[in-house]
Order: C-alpha cells, then structure tokens, then sequence
C-alpha cells in the first residue's frame, strides 16, 4: 500500500473516532463507553496494517477462513488484536471460531449454540458471546426473531451454561433504523444484558445516542472496494 492510501485510512480512522466521541459526549456518556469494531472483511494485510499502526486494536470479521488466513500473522506483530466475528457461523466451524475469535456476535440459534458449547468445552478457550437479533424478521437474514429471543437467551444460559454478554443486530436497508436499535436495548435491559452491537458507518452516530456499546464500521474507515 502507498504511503499516501495508508494515510488516507489513518485519517479516516481519526476522523471516525473524533465523531464517536462526539456522538457520546452529545449523548451524555463517557467516549470510552463505545467501542469501535473495525470491520475488515475482505479487506487484505496489506490494508489492515495502516490501520493498526495507527492504533486500532478492535476488528471485524464475517467469515471464519478469511479471519484464519490473515490474523495470526498481523497477532504476531500487534498485541492486544481483539477479533469479533460478525457473520453468519455455521456449526462445522464452530471449533475454529472459538479457537480464533475473542467475541463472537452472531449467535442465532440452538444449533449454534450448542455447538459452540461443546468447543468451548473441548478448548478450554472462552470467546465473549452476543445474541444476534433479526430486529426487522427478515427471511433473508440471519438472526433469533425478537419475540423468540428472551426464550433463546434463558436456553442459551440454562441447557447450554453459556455466558451471553450481549446483542447485535443488523436493521433492514431501507428502515429507519433508530426503532430497530431502541428494540435491541429493550431486550438487552429486560435480559441483563449491557453490551449492544449496533450501528454501522451510515448510521453509528445514531446508534451511540440510542445506547450503543460497540458500533461496526468499515467503510468509513477502509473506503470501498
């Protein structure tokens, strides 16, 4: 990468997080209240690096193998990686995403749990947990329906014995997504759960003033592809 394009995402990392904290501040929170997930799909080591010598240390990834094939390396060179998946996870890979991922947001369904529970089991290794909810039931979409995810919460701690800290959702493009962010902190209050993954580079800003502890950001940040 050229000096200037490693620049550039410095920059828009600053950028990024000087909003954050004005979008806390403005809400009456502490800056270090959210936390920012970097959300580095499909982008290369050679694209991350700028990023993390700027100082970032939290990132995001939706696929399992992707994440295997360039985080051990950059671990290597940069302590204190925090690594969260944030995309689907299917069941027959569930022993490598415990054995990778420091927290995983995705949780969706009994299938997933439980077999999260069993490497977690056989590995010793405990990844922080978050429920996805599909706030807007989109067929298409993954996520626990919010009328079935208090149920799923209490399974989840009861026959499974997992640690849930916290939510994460994905609003449906073409809402508003401040309802869909207001639902996720309702069921997060009424399950004991503080942590809330929501808000994306459109609209984090928002998601801070509604109660955001971690917001995924991407392009705001790397640019587009």
């Amino acid at each position: 990468m050229s000096g200037i394009a490693a620049m550039a995402s410095g920059d828009r990392l600053a950028e990024v997080m000087a909003t954050m904290a004005r979008a806390a501040r403005d809400s009456g929170r502490a800056p270090a209240e959210v936390t920012l997930v970097c959300v580095s799909k499909t982008f290369g080591a050679e694209d991350i690096l700028p990023v993390l010598t700027a100082g970032q240390r939290v990132f995001g990834e939706n696929r399992v193998q992707e994440a295997e094939d360039k985080w051990p390396a950059l671990r290597q060179s940069f302590a204190g990686v925090e690594l969260h998946l944030i995309g689907p996870l299917q069941s027959n890979k569930a022993r490598e995403a415990v054995a990778l991922f420091d927290v995983i947001e995705t949780v969706d369904r009994p299938k997933i749990a439980e077999a999260i529970a069993k490497e977690i089991a056989h590995l010793g290794r405990h990844p922080r947990l978050y429920i996805q909810v599909n706030t807007g039931a989109e067929p298409q979409k993954a996520g626990i329906l919010p009328q079935e995810a208090d149920g799923f919460i209490r399974s989840c701690r009861r026959d499974y014995d997992l640690a849930i800290e916290g939510l994460m959702c994905i609003p449906p493009v073409d809402d508003q997504a401040s309802p869909h962010f207001a639902l996720l902190r309702q069921i997060g209050e009424r399950n004991g759960l503080a942590k809330l993954s929501m808000g994306m580079s459109a609209d984090y800003e928002l998601a801070i003033q509604l109660g955001a502890t971690h917001v995924r950001v991407g392009s705001a940040i790397f640019g587009h592809r």
